[in-house]
This record gives C-alpha cells, structure tokens and sequence, in this order.
C-alpha cells in the first residue's frame, strides 16, 4: 500500500475514533490554556516573535559561519565534531564510538533527530540496550510505538492507558496514582544511568560563540544521562545554531511558553565539551554530530528555508484542527503536524511524502502560533506547487485539470454538455474525495452565459 492510501486510511479510522479524540481534546486542552496563562508573562509578545524572527533567519542565512564557529570553540575544550550528511553516515560514526567504548547499554534523553536517524533500531540491532529515560519516551518505548508528538510523545494515551501499560510490561500492581506510575519509571530507571557506557541526547540550541549545546528539559533525566555515563553523544540537526548564547534569554522562554506554557522550562544545560580538569562530574568525552539529513537542500531554496526556523516548540500541532483529528502517528513521519508536513518532504522525499503538505485546511492558525513567525500555512502551498511541478501529481488529477483547463478557455466546449452531463461528470470524479464526506457539487440548471444571453433578449 501506497504511504498515501495508508495516511487517508489512517486518517480516517482515527478521524472516528471517539476515544481518541477525546483524549486528545482533553490533553491539548490542557496545554492550550497553559500557553494562554504562560504568554501574560510577555508585555510584547509580537515583539518578541519580532526579534527571535530576526536572529533564527539571521543565523540560518550565515549557517556555514555560525557552525564552523561552533566547531572551533567546541573542539577548543576537547570536544568532538561529527558532521553526518544523511542518517546512515550518523548511524555510521555512532556505531564506530559503541565498538571503541564496547557499549553494552545507552541511556537517551528526548531527542527528535535520534528518532529521525532511527538510532533505537540500529543500537538494538548492534547489541546495545538502549533506554529512553524521558517519562513520555519511555512510555512509547515500552508501548513499541513512534512519538506521537515533537514535545509531548504519549500524548495519545490516558492515564489508564499508561497504567494498564505498566501491569502488563513491568508487572506492577494495578493503580491510578500517576505519582506511583512516575515513581515506578523512576525506580527501574535510575539504575540503568549508572550501568551506562554511553549517554546520548539531542540539542535544543547551538550556541557559536561558546561552542555549547543547550539542552532544555523537564524531568532532569538529561542531566542524569550525561553526569554518569563516561561518553556524551549530542545528535543535533544544524539548522538548531544561535549566535550567541545571550540570545538565550529570549530563546528558552518563548520554547517553554510556546510548548507547554511554562515562564521557564525547569532545567536548562548547556554543555561546552568532555568534563574539564578542574569538574567534578561530566563525561571523559563528548561527542556533537552535526546532521544535515537533507536540510541543506531545503536551505537551497529561498522561498521556503524559513521552515529551518523551527524550535520545535509543538504549538502548531496543538492549535492544528487537522492534527487534533488525525492523530500524530498518522503523518507515519518523525515530524508530524504543520511544520512535519512542511519539512518531511525535503528531509525524506517529496515523491512518498507530497501528501502530507495537502493535509491541512490552510487556515492559518499554525502561523499565528508559530514563536518565530514562520509562514507556514504559505510553505505548506508552496510544497504542493513543487510536487504538481516536478510531476509528482496523481494521473487522474492531471487529466481532469486539463480537461477543467481546455473547458474554461472555450465558452463553446463550456457550453456543450448540459447540466446533467456536468453533474453526472463531477459525481464520477469526486466521490472518493469531496463528495465522500460532503454533499455533492451541483452544477446550476443554465450557465451564467445562458442567463446573460436571456436577460439581454428582454
């Protein structure tokens, strides 16, 4: 089955689960009003979008000068930089540092591009335990799921769902306590950091004048992932440098607002390389892989390299009607929502993935949201323009827009089927999408011509 059939089929089983909907509606609703309590925090919250606009297109038009300044100051405290042009270069050199270090174990704080690269699979298949040791990660871990969203990755399930979860994987008592759900991931997990050669997380920012890594998270598990392990893998896509590590104090908040609707997210790290002479704690080494994975050729193209802006806060997928609908796991994509359909068809593919950017009802709102004021609703018009004009267009839609074309610049072939005709025509050629759900288009009994040529006749 074709990636297409299946997201229309996935679509629309979840589309009509009651269930689902209502959990979602619940959980997002949640975040949503956090966001509106979060913004009160800002005196000039427009401007605020203004400025960090502002830094993210500046630092993305000179990406090759803020990266090799980040490689400098970083490799000038010993650490190391990676740079993977695809996912199987990342997963190449990963796997190279897991023989040196004869990794056994690896404990992973939340990380999308691991999730982009696939790592859990690669690791697991080269012997290496891995364990996610975000709450939500961990969840889906042992559900044997994707995330279901960038910030929030069980965001699908209840509370039931989690704890009937864990009676059946970790063999607990039945409960409805989320403090002993919480405190049973804690206990079970808190031995895996100490048993791990390798801690590996992703990064938030990337500071240049520093050559730092921010890591922003809620759970303290990212700490606890790179203090004890020996070495420190980052995986951080290159569209995530900033300048300066002052542009920090606008940055964090709008995430954590923008995302879960925090003043602040709870813990905030910025590593700048293996531990030094003079530190207690931290990694003997550490390691940045700088991941292109097909985001230099989205930076290619002028109109649409705004899309690299992201600080993957989730606010368009909270406020997306389509989203709330369809689910996450739907986009079948490690980025779902507004801005995974913008970028996946540049990072996998637009041929497989061109579907994606017509799902959505361009109604703006994931542009009104957006903390750096990407355009997306016009980005996601601009994916469908590339994917008629490099052929990618289904057979029966380029047939009947010829067909539409050739009829509207003649009156007379305009003219030359009646009503009936045209109605039976556009049944044939719309029930399996816009009369699947809606009523049928009608064509009127006489043509706006046909009218004109009577009332002139009088």
């Amino acid at each position: 089955m074709s990636r297409l059939k299946q997201f229309l089929l996935d679509a629309e089983t979840k589309s009509f689960d009651l269930g689902h909907r209502s959990t979602i509606k619940f959980n997002i609703g949640k975040y949503n009003a956090a966001v509106q309590r979060g913004l009160t925090q800002y005196s000039d919250h427009e401007l605020a979008r203004e400025r960090a606009s502002f830094i993210k297109t500046n630092a993305i038009n000179n990406l090759d000068k803020y990266l090799m300044e980040f490689e400098s100051n970083f490799t000038a405290r010993g650490g190391k930089v990676i740079w993977a042009r695809n996912a199987e270069e990342a997963l190449k050199e990963i796997g190279q540092i897991m023989k040196k270090k004869r990794a056994r174990s690896v404990v992973k704080s939340k990380s999308m591009t691991t999730e982009e690269i696939h790592l859990n699979n690669f690791l697991e298949k080269n012997g290496v335990e891995t364990v996610e040791t975000d709450l939500g990660e961990y969840i889906v871990q042992l559900a044997e799921q994707r995330p279901y969203h960038i910030v929030t990755p069980a965001m699908h399930m209840s509370k039931k769902d989690i704890a009937d979860l864990f009676v059946k994987k970790l063999k607990i008592a039945p409960t409805e306590s989320a403090e002993e759900l919480v405190a049973t991931a804690r206990r079970l997990l808190r031995a895996k950091y100490t048993e791990a050669e390798v801690g590996i997380t992703g990064g938030n920012f990337l500071l240049a004048d520093i050559g730092g890594v921010a890591v922003t998270e809620n759970e303290g598990n990212g700490r606890l992932s790179t203090a004890f392990p020996k070495t420190h893998i980052a995986i951080v896509g290159i569209e995530k440098i900033l300048p300066s590590v002052m542009d920090l104090d606008l940055f964090w908040p709008l995430l954590s607002t923008s995302g879960t609707g925090q003043q602040v997210t709870i813990y905030n790290t910025i590593f700048t390389g293996p531990r030094q002479p003079n530190e207690k704690d931290g990694p003997e080494e550490m390691y940045v892989v700088l991941l292109d994975n097909g985001r230099t050729e989205l930076l290619a193209l002028p109109e649409k390299r705004e899309a690299l802006n992201c600080i993957r806060c989730g606010a368009c997928l909270n406020v997306c009607p389509v989203y709330k609908n369809i689910g996450g796991h739907t986009y079948e994509s490690t980025y779902s929502g507004p801005i995974g359909s913008v970028i996946t068809p540049h990072y996998n593919g637009m041929a497989e993935n061109k579907h994606l950017s017509f799902a959505s009802s361009l109604c703006g709102a994931c542009t009104s949201v957006c903390p750096v004021k990407i355009n997306i609703h016009n980005l996601l018009l601009l994916n469908r323009r590339q994917s008629v004009e490099q052929g990618f267009a289904e057979k029966n839609e380029r047939t009947t827009f010829k067909l539409w074309l050739k009829a509207m610049k003649s009156r007379k072939l305009l003219n030359m089927a009646p009503a009936g005709v045209k109605n039976f025509v556009l049944k044939q050629v719309l029930k399996d999408t816009w009369s699947k759900r809606r009523e049928p288009i009608k064509v009127a009994p006489k043509s706006f011509n046909q009218l004109w040529r009577e009332r002139e006749g009088k």
